[in-house]
């Protein structure tokens, strides 16, 4: 019985023309994978800071029930706000009573693209990606901004308001 050789030069080895045709096809598909990746993330974190605008509401008109006056701040409902009062971007959720402190309070409350106040018992709402925001809702700073709106008929991106 004799043993049989292994032809090791009949294997076949990429050439160089082949590994950058690969490389570049990585390439192309990462450049398309990135920004719909981002985009993915963009639209979960503004879903779950609506989702938890919900919840702190929830939590606002339970105290009112309960004390029957909305919170001077946030911090008097802390304990049982979700992820600590903290929005998916870590900054924390914006809160003005306007109802109890009418008139003082409609200055600093949120308009419209008219400058039409958007709630007439309170504001809440996060700063959104950028952590930036401005009074009108329909300023640039503010356009990517989740908010509570119309007493809450409306909550989502203020893009969208």
């Amino acid at each position: 019985m004799g043993l049989k050789k292994l032809n090791i030069t009949s294997q076949k080895a990429m050439t160089l023309i082949e590994l950058m045709l690969v490389i570049a096809v990585l390439g192309v598909i990462v450049t398309i994978a990135i920004p719909s990746y981002r985009s993915y993330i963009d639209k979960t974190n503004n879903a779950l800071a609506a989702s938890q605008l919900v919840a702190i509401k929830s939590v606002i008109e339970r105290f009112y029930l309960e004390k029957h006056r909305y919170p001077a701040t946030l911090l008097e409902i802390a304990a049982t706000l979700p992820n600590n009062g903290l929005d998916p971007w870590d900054n924390k959720y914006v809160y003005l009573n306007i109802a109890d402190n009418w008139p003082q309070s409609r200055g600093p409350s949120r308009k419209d693209r008219n400058i039409n106040p958007i709630n007439t018992q309170y504001d809440l709402y996060s700063m959104g990606k950028d952590g930036l925001t401005k009074k009108q809702v329909s300023q640039k700073d503010s356009l990517d901004d989740i908010i509570l709106a119309r007493d809450g008929r409306f909550i989502g991106l203020a893009a969208d308001f």
